[in-house]
């Protein structure tokens, strides 16, 4: 097919689509349930309280050039493991060669992160005109692998485009669907087709779930319904991330012990405040000479920010290092006197919850779901793109001491708790399906 039958071929779908109200979700249940597939197997399982089988639609998850990405959702279904059948099915965009973004990359299929099977299985699109049409192109293109997998229901992180294939896929198969809101997919919705499409996720979903409750009550604004959605923060491996002696964990990564350290650990992106944040050490360096921040990660805007701290003259201050894996996350952030995430937007970042859990004040924004985690006994909030503002509560927090247990006791919250927590939904969404016959 050419790109401009393919394209076509989509745009019909979503007119279809959008040209009149989708069948309701009892029309499509009851359909499911009477078709003949459909499905002692998976009514055996639950009636005889076997091991749910839970097929996950995503790409928030690591891959074989990421593998530091989807942290939350591969440590969570890493335990969640223990107690389901868990299978991952990730799309993977493809791109005509010519019309390829820079940002994309060729996935070593025979990769797979250890303990979840994961199947890969790419789909066509085109960067920025395709958005609207990917959720139904996922859906298609998975619709094979996750019916051989007869799931008792689909989970889903990222509202669109993953988890509306989840829920399309779910209802054609006759079981439930829950999605998982991760921050980005609610507050950075690119365009109003999408918009459009993420609202609809959260209205035909059986379950929403989100990072934060901030991120909750704007899902709920946005559709999902009160009574089936709830809040599940993020946890972190309290193993790794825990209290651990600064000059020691100095010394391991061959930096200086004397003097005071600023760490970022995240993804090189203006809108997570990194300017902002150059621009307050900046500020600070006249007053603290041997301050030294520590700007650990990748992304797009890491060439700005070498400008940045360029302009600041603070070249020897400010250092970018390349990104890591948990264990050396956890060493950088034991080795700072405080981590800072000055973004413009979150839901429930993981690197506040893995601050806190290794005992280091936080310095960051009062947006999203960062106020249900630091408040002054642990650290400092501030507006986003505020740099006077950065900038002193960077000098509070450095001028005072901080005890590391009691940080820690604010904030231990586990992968297990989470899993547990995501295990209630499941068994309940189910339940409740087949209360209501369907």
């Amino acid at each position: 097919m050419t790109m401009s039958g393919y394209a076509t071929s989509m745009i019909g779908r979503l007119t279809f689509a959008l040209a009149g109200p989708v069948a309701s979700k009892q029309s499509v249940w009851k359909k499911a349930a009477d078709s003949a597939w459909v499905d002692r197997r998976r009514q055996d399982r639950i009636t005889e309280a076997k091991r749910l089988r839970v097929a996950v639609v995503t790409q928030h998850f690591p891959s074989s050039q990421k593998q530091w990405s989807g942290h939350a959702a591969y440590q969570t279904l890493l335990m969640l493991a223990e107690r389901c059948d868990v299978h991952l099915f990730y799309p993977q965009s493809r791109y005509p060669q010519l019309l390829e973004p820079a940002s994309a990359v060729t996935l070593d299929r025979h990769w797979r992160p250890t303990g979840i099977p994961t199947t890969y299985v790419s789909y066509p699109t085109v960067p920025f005109f395709m958005r609207p049409f990917n959720g139904h192109t996922i859906a298609a293109r998975l619709m094979r692998h996750v019916r051989r997998y007869s799931p008792d229901i689909v989970l889903s992180y990222t509202i669109y485009p993953d988890g509306f294939a989840a829920v399309r896929m779910a209802h054609q198969l006759g079981v439930p669907a829950v999605v998982t809101a991760i921050g980005s997919d609610l507050n950075r919705i690119p365009d109003p087709f999408c918009r459009m499409l993420t609202r609809s996720t959260l209205r035909d979903a059986d379950f929403v779930s989100a990072v934060s409750q901030d991120l909750c009550n704007t899902a709920r604004k946005m559709g999902a319904a009160p009574e089936t959605s709830s809040a599940n923060l993020n946890g972190c491996n309290t193993e790794i991330f825990r209290s651990r002696d600064r000059n020691q964990v100095r010394k391991a990564l061959g930096i200086a012990p004397d003097g005071q350290i600023i760490v970022y650990v995240g993804r090189l992106d203006y809108r997570k405040g990194i300017i902002e944040l150059i621009d307050a050490v900046g500020q600070l360096l006249p007053k603290r000479p041997s301050l030294r921040c520590y700007i650990v990660g990748d992304g797009p805007d890491g060439p700005d920010f070498i400008k940045a701290i360029a302009r600041n003259n603070a070249q020897e201050s400010i250092i970018l290092i390349p990104p890591c894996l948990t264990d050396k996350v956890a060493l950088w952030m034991s080795a700072g006197d405080l981590v800072t995430l000055p973004s413009y937007a979150e839901g429930c970042p993981n690197v506040v919850v893995e601050a806190l859990a290794s005992g280091r004040p936080v310095v960051a924004t009062h947006v999203g779901g960062i106020p249900e985690l630091v408040n002054d006994t642990c650290g400092r909030l501030v507006p986003p793109k505020d740099v006077p503002a950065l900038a002193r509560a960077l000098d509070d927090v450095l001028s005072e001491t901080w005890i590391a247990e009691a940080i820690v006791a604010r904030q231990s919250k586990s992968w297990a708790q989470v899993a547990d927590q995501v295990y209630r939904v499941l068994v309940e969404t189910v339940g409740r399906y087949q209360e209501a016959g369907r």
